[in-house]
């Protein structure tokens, strides 16, 4: 099981902020830092204000080292494909070969609305979204020697003799898509997906929609065994009882409630709770990390947790 960083900025946080936990989880040998990709609040203050997703994956490539950089998850609605497809090829340079991209179709009403998106309705925001991943793919995979052009003629979006310039670092960066839906869902994700999440679900969710991810794999003709299934989970995680109350304080979440819903208790427990999600096959963890200015946190988890997994 790895485990990686996710943070929610637009809850408040600059960019020193975020460096300061990117760093501190290389310097611990966590797999990756991840952020969301919102312009928003959904609680608290949400000051400084928001900031975009892959204008901080551009800093954080060149100010840290080793660690791997992605979103969680950059929404299709806020970016055109092709930009989008240069924009992470060129971040993904930036870092040597260490970006990658979760993308999901949008889903928050109000950040559309008063940043002037378009938020169309739910099927056609699923539609763009398979249509983005068909060119951002296409793009990244047409030859860089100029022996091939990319072109795409679909309902939303039309590509035409595109060079698919500049081309990421590594082969093809990762790309990462999840949800609940029980459809439409897997089949997107067995079709260009190589890493499947679930955000804040329980257990049988968690069986439940990696059961039907495995199965929209074999009916790709695709092996499930080739996607990775992950989940992101609220991290609180105390050393004793009184430092677990802090942190819970911290965040305004009920420990008992955290306890049930995220990854949350003294480091036995998580390591159990951990070990019951490796069981459903889940591979990765992304610890939902919502106070940035607790690096103890990440030192705990480092000390306690990871050696034992």
């Amino acid at each position: 099981m790895e485990l990686r960083v996710f943070t929610e900025p637009q809850q408040g946080a600059t960019y020193d902020d975020l460096l300061d936990v990117a760093l501190e989880a290389e310097s611990l040998g966590f797999g990756a830092f991840f952020r969301s990709d919102h312009y928003l609040s959904m609680g608290g203050p949400g000051l400084p204000g928001p900031s975009d997703a892959w204008v901080t994956l551009a800093g954080l490539a060149r100010d840290t080292s080793t660690i791997r950089l992605g979103t969680m998850m950059t929404s299709a609605t806020f970016r055109h494909p092709g930009p989008l497809a240069i924009t992470v090829a060129g971040v993904d340079q930036m870092s040597g070969g260490r970006v990658e991209l979760g993308i999901g179709a949008g889903w928050f009403e109000a950040e559309h609305t008063r940043y002037g998106i378009p938020f169309p309705s739910t099927a056609e925001r699923f539609d763009r979204f398979e249509e983005q991943l068909a060119i951002i793919t296409g793009l990244w995979a047409t030859p860089a020697d100029g022996s091939g052009r990319f072109t795409h003629d679909g309902t939303h979006y039309q590509v035409t003799d595109s060079p698919g310039l500049p081309k990421p670092a590594q082969a093809r960066p990762p790309l990462l898509v999840g949800g609940l839906g029980k459809k439409r869902t897997p089949a997107i994700a067995a079709a260009y997906a190589d890493e499947f999440n679930l955000p804040f679900v329980d257990e049988e969710t968690t069986a439940a929609q990696f059961a039907r991810v495995r199965a929209a794999c074999e009916a790709n003709g695709r092996s499930p065994d080739a996607m990775v299934y992950s989940n992101a989970l609220v991290l609180c995680v105390g050393a004793d009882e009184a430092e677990l109350d802090q942190r819970a304080a911290a965040i305004g979440r009920d420990k008992a409630e955290l306890r049930a819903n995220g990854l949350a208790g003294t480091p036995a427990e998580v390591l159990d709770k951990i070990g019951r999600y490796a069981a459903l096959g889940s591979q990765r963890l992304y610890l939902q990390v919502l106070d940035l200015s607790d690096l103890d946190h990440l030192r705990l988890v480092a000390s306690d947790v990871m050696p034992h997994l």
